[in-house]
């Protein structure tokens, strides 16, 4: 279904406990925890899970929620969207179209940004190349 497509086992692995929990699992990090929630760098943010890129710092912005925020993925085929019915509400979750690994969840609340869109990501979920140049998409 995906172009990367791991065993259970493989991703166990490749990925530390807590990656696991999130990309996995659909697990989320303490809000204000994450690693990458005040990088401020030129680069490009990948999936941690297969390399896959996702979003650019040009589109990432604070949005005071406790998590990495972006207005758009880097490419429109980045990532896919999933109808969450999870805890009791209704969300719309982000997966990486590479591997269908779980990144965070998307909400149309942010007016202050060109597409009115917070894409919401777990740190935990991406990796950052400083000063990486995009390879394709938008």
């Amino acid at each position: 279904m995906y172009e990367v497509s791991k065993s259970e086992e493989q991703w166990r692995s490749e990925l530390s406990a807590e990656e696991f929990a999130v990309l996995r699992e659909a697990g989320t990090e303490r809000a204000g925890t994450g690693e990458l929630l005040h990088e401020n760098r030129v680069g490009v943010y990948r999936c941690r899970a297969c390399g896959n890129e996702l979003f650019r710092s040009t589109t990432k912005f604070d949005s005071h929620c406790g998590w990495p925020s972006f207005y758009a993925p880097e490419d429109s085929d980045a990532v896919e969207t999933i109808e969450d019915r999870s805890l009791g509400m209704v969300r719309t979750e982000v997966r990486c179209a590479k591997c269908g690994s779980h990144l965070g969840h998307v909400f149309a609340d942010a007016p202050q940004t060109p597409t009115g869109d917070r894409y919401c990501m777990n740190s935990v979920s991406l990796s950052f190349d400083e000063g990486a140049e995009p390879t394709g998409g938008a």
